[in-house]
């Protein structure tokens, strides 16, 4: 995997402008923040994310992959200011279940998503070398 920084740019915070890779690519569905049983535990905005970031690294382990063979994220959120409010909470439970490992990511505001509780939905691709 080769992260895409082109000279003299700022680098980004918490994502990659870009990420170059080759393999067997996995693509996993938006995961919102309920649990293996479709049932939603929280309707806490950094609570959902917690449970959808794990959800995503457990479809990852089926393919035998780890979060550091993702290459993009792309996250989908009801309210910008709730996603912004809860920013540190947030990167905490990304480097904790996801690490130190920034892959090109896109954040969107929505105006609904399918599931009526979900605060978030997380779509991710990965790459295994």
């Amino acid at each position: 995997m080769e992260i895409l920084q082109p000279p003299g740019w700022a680098r980004p915070s918490g994502y990659a402008n870009g990420v170059a890779a080759s393999g067997r690519m996995v693509f996993i569905s938006g995961m919102v923040g309920w649990d293996a049983n479709k049932q939603f535990q929280t309707t806490d905005f950094a609570g959902q994310v917690r449970q959808a970031l794990a959800n995503v690294v457990a479809v990852l382990a089926e393919a035998g992959a780890r979060p550091e063979h993702i290459v993009r994220m792309t996250w989908y959120v009801l309210d910008k200011g709730e996603y912004l409010a809860a920013g540190k909470e947030v990167g905490a439970i990304y480097r904790e279940l996801i690490g130190r490992h920034y892959p090109a990511m896109t954040a969107v505001q929505v105006s609904g998503l399918m599931e009526e509780a979900a605060r978030v939905e997380i779509e991710v691709t990965a790459v295994l070398p």
